[in-house]
């Protein structure tokens, strides 16, 4: 199994190693390395039993010198004070990437879904919107979904603060429901960029994607999104998906639609007809692929699971999947990884677009959201490459965060110091 790598110690390295080719001054660069807020908190709520459950919860604040706070909020028995600093510092590199105007914030409560009622999750969501409606807000912070979270929690966060604000103000929070002020397009987004990604780093590289097997590793969301884009618009060959339960192997290829449609059914890959061999997560990050798609959780790959990839390009859907350890392994082999700051940073720029949607009450058809979309993407991409090669970076990963620290330090430079 991978090692249990620290994110936020991950997240420091990776801005260290960036950092190193700018010469930024220690005390700006620390700054730069640490939120500036979180809240801690725990959450009583009454469970169907009659019972008491007391739930952590977490939400930080990392850096605003762009604009208000954005990130989602996650639900997973995992989270951790340390993780959602990592991910909300992320979140600021994500927005500086792909250069729309937003800091960077993360929360999340330490529970497993699973296990509660949707009554009970509606409580313990309205109870974690009040304890949050000091901090969020349309010019201050705006959350988003995350793992195990989706459009009826948004809502539900959304409906609490106008009710205890006594105002309407959809801008509050983004991933929500059409019906509920969301935007066309959000739910795909995030699979989306990670196709975009994908195929420019195929140009650039002068390889056809048309040609490649692709292996995705989690199978929610944005992995089956990216699988079924990569497949039907460029006809790339999905040999390989997996969730939590395990994976499954083809190598003439499975039908992405088919295999969500089965996991949809079922509530797993594992088991699909289309498939000729089952295998594990791991076994799965191995493949001889053309494209790898990590689209889980953090640290799926560590330094030892990476000297075993045999994948040309890597295009890390979820966030944080390799540890700065593997980042090395694979720049000395030449493997090709597409950052998460860039390659999944469809979610937050079509979260931007809700936003922007939702302060001009004026919602946009989805062929808008998806040209936009793509511009911003390719654009960031084209930035990435420029400054790889103009510095001669050691891998994409450096070059993405030095365009977005050049980017955070000159607004923090133009506001000036205060008090």
């Amino acid at each position: 199994m991978p090692e249990d790598a620290n994110p936020f110690e991950s997240l420091q390295e990776q801005i260290d190693d960036a950092a190193a080719h700018m010469g930024v001054d220690d005390d700006v660069l620390e700054r730069l390395k640490n939120p500036e807020r979180i809240l801690e908190t725990n959450l009583s709520v009454e469970l169907d039993d009659g019972s008491v459950g007391v739930f952590r919860a977490y939400r930080s604040q990392f850096n605003g010198d762009r604009g208000p706070y954005k990130g989602g909020i996650r639900y997973h028995p995992n989270v951790s004070r340390d993780e959602v600093k990592a991910l909300s510092g992320w979140m600021v590199y994500k927005c500086a990437t792909v250069d729309i105007p937003y800091g960077g914030g993360k929360g999340g409560i330490v529970i497993d879904p699973r296990e509660y009622s949707e009554a009970e999750l509606e409580r313990i969501t309205r109870a974690f919107a009040t304890e949050l409606r000091p901090m969020i807000g349309e010019d201050r912070d705006i959350p988003a979904p995350d793992v195990n979270t989706g459009q009826r929690e948004m809502n539900w966060i959304k409906d609490t603060y106008e009710t205890l604000e006594n105002t309407t103000a959809p801008g509050v929070i983004t991933g929500k429901a059409i019906d509920s002020g969301g935007s066309l397009g959000r739910v795909e987004a995030t699979g989306r960029s990670t196709m975009l990604t994908a195929r420019e780093a195929f140009e650039y590289l002068g390889k056809d994607l048309s040609s490649a097997t692709v292996a995705v590793q989690g199978y929610g969301n944005a992995g089956s999104i990216a699988a079924k884009l990569l497949q039907d618009d460029h006809d790339a060959t999905i040999v390989a998906v997996s969730d939590s339960s395990g994976g499954i192997y083809n190598p003439d290829g499975v039908d992405a639609h088919d295999v969500k449609a089965f996991k949809n059914e079922t509530g797993s890959v594992t088991g699909y007809g289309g498939a000729t061999e089952e295998l594990t997560n791991e076994e799965l990050l191995t493949l001889d692929v053309d494209l790898l798609v990590p689209a889980a959780l953090e640290n799926a790959i560590d330094r030892d699971l990476a000297a075993e990839v045999k994948a040309d390009v890597i295009a890390e859907a979820a966030n944080g999947p390799l540890t700065p350890d593997a980042d090395d392994v694979l720049t000395e082999v030449d493997v090709i990884v597409i950052p998460d700051i860039l390659a999944n940073a469809g979610g937050v720029t079509v979260s931007y677009f809700e936003w922007v949607q939702n302060r001009q009450r004026f919602y946009w058809a989805e062929s808008r959201v998806n040209e936009e979309l793509e511009r911003h993407i390719v654009g960031a991409f084209d930035d990435l490459v420029e400054c790889y090669e103009e510095l001669g970076l050691p891998n994409f990963r450096t070059a993405a965060y030095v365009v977005a620290l050049r980017r955070v330090l000159s607004a923090s430079e133009e506001a000036g110091r205060w008090p």
